[in-house]
């Protein structure tokens, strides 16, 4: 099955594809759920897609974060701190996509959906609203149960792609995506990087010539240029601690500043 195959009906893929038709590409921004509470975190989601955010990547608090840098794991913390249960994600999925149009990817590490059940997840996660899922630590040799789910209840489910993947990891990573495949710039853990790794470039090269659809660049990723620089080879270009560091600092306010800031890397 072919990149583009798997993309029918990805409300994600069409998201990043009206983004291209428009601007230079996608601009994907992510903040944890409940952070600093559940009901802000729901007003700066919504107010990151009026700031120039196409697609949502909504962190589902995990007490373990191993990809995530100080920020996100502070942010997290926080959360978690509050009383952050499961649920409350697909609280905040459907409050969020009944105020605006932008699919919203839950990024979650795996062992809290098999903790709450691949299944009931999966059906929570779309009667809400949402798109489907991001998951770092699974690959998709490893999740024929959450690939047969996802086919199922009509889910995307984004693989990540690191420098260091085969050429035969890189295309059942291809062949297995839904949405868009997730293209690490950088070996090791989210935060913002003064210089972007050449990897990044070296990797979506790899990947189109696996048949890629859709790529988008994550890790490391933290100004306007960086966006710029990313779209000139990828479809889409993720935002993390950049925007959890100024809900941090300034709030849902200053959080719409920095994303309106960044989007206009998205121009072309």
């Amino acid at each position: 099955m072919s990149g583009e195959a798997n993309q029918t009906g990805s409300r994600v893929a069409d998201a990043i594809r009206a983004a291209k038709r428009d601007r230079k590409g996608a601009l994907i921004g992510y903040l944890p759920v409940g952070f600093p509470d559940l009901d802000t975190s729901v007003e700066a989601a919504i107010a990151m897609v009026g700031a120039g955010v196409d697609v949502l990547e909504l962190g589902l608090p995990y007490s373990d974060p191993v990809m995530d840098g100080s920020v996100i794991q502070e942010a997290t913390q926080v959360s978690l701190a509050g009383g952050f249960r499961v649920a409350h994600v697909f609280e905040a999925v459907r409050r969020i996509t009944e105020a605006v149009d932008a699919p919203v990817l839950v990024m979650t590490y795996w062992n809290p959906v098999l903790q709450y059940g691949v299944e009931r997840f999966a059906r929570e996660l779309a009667e809400a609203g949402g798109a489907g899922l991001i998951t770092p630590d699974i690959t998709p040799d490893a999740a024929a149960d959450w690939i047969e789910t996802s086919d199922r209840v009509g889910l995307d489910r984004v693989f990540l792609a690191a420098p260091s993947s085969s050429d035969a990891r890189l295309r059942l990573v291809v062949e297995h995506t839904r949405g868009f495949v997730y293209t690490v710039s950088t070996m090791g853990i989210t935060g913002e990087r003064a210089q972007l790794d050449a990897a990044a470039r070296g990797l979506t090269a790899r990947l189109r010539e696996q048949g890629v659809d859709l790529a988008c660049v994550g890790i490391g990723l933290s100004t306007a240029g960086q966006v710029s620089d990313a779209l000139d080879y990828a479809d889409g270009a993720i935002v993390g601690t950049a925007f959890v560091r100024a809900l941090r600092d300034g709030g849902v306010e200053r959080l719409a500043e920095v994303v309106r800031g960044i989007a206009a890397g998205a121009a072309r």
